[in-house]
């Protein structure tokens, strides 16, 4: 004998059987939909790779190659330059040395023209063995020295400013 409470219950438990079915339903369709999205997005970006590997791969292998050459070019005119920046340096450097030598040459011819202008001949061997000027020799040494040591400085000086020179170069060649 089946009660009516067994046939609601029944239809309860068949309808809910149903509902749940549905909803499993519902999410498979939601996650169908979703896989789609997805292999949609894939096949694009499949299309775009291939499209990539048949001729955007080889437009940019060219300008690879373009820019490597350029890139060559820049590193020749670099080692030009710097080669021309030696250069100058070593002129300028010799110039210095030359200007050095005349200066100090003009000083002791000075110094020595004064001091004789001064003196008569008893007096000029007297210097000679005179304290006073072998103190003025060292002074004009230590100037000498202090003199060349500068000039020393404003070489390293010039080299940093041409050194600082051909990176500014290299920079604006590489932009």
């Amino acid at each position: 004998v089946v009660t009516r409470d067994d046939v609601e219950e029944l239809l309860k438990s068949v309808f809910q059987f149903v509902k749940d079915k549905e909803q499993l339903l519902q999410d498979l369709r939601s996650q169908i939909e979703a896989t789609k999205k997805i292999i949609a997005e894939k096949q694009r970006e499949r299309d775009y790779w291939l499209e990539y590997k048949n001729v955007g791969s080889k437009i940019h292998a060219e300008r690879i190659s373009n820019l490597e050459k350029d890139i060559a070019e820049i590193i020749c005119e670099l080692e030009k330059t710097a080669e021309h920046y030696r250069e100058a340096l070593k002129v300028v450097k010799e110039e210095n040395e030359r200007r050095f030598d005349r200066h100090m040459k003009f000083l002791s011819e000075e110094a020595l023209k004064s001091a004789v202008g001064y003196l008569d001949k008893n007096c000029r061997r007297e210097i000679e063995e005179n304290e006073w000027l072998k103190e003025e020799v060292k002074i004009y040494r230590k100037a000498e020295s202090d003199l060349r040591a500068s000039v020393q400085l404003l070489e390293e000086e010039n080299i940093n400013l041409v050194a600082k020179l051909i990176d500014i170069k290299l920079q604006h060649l590489a932009m």
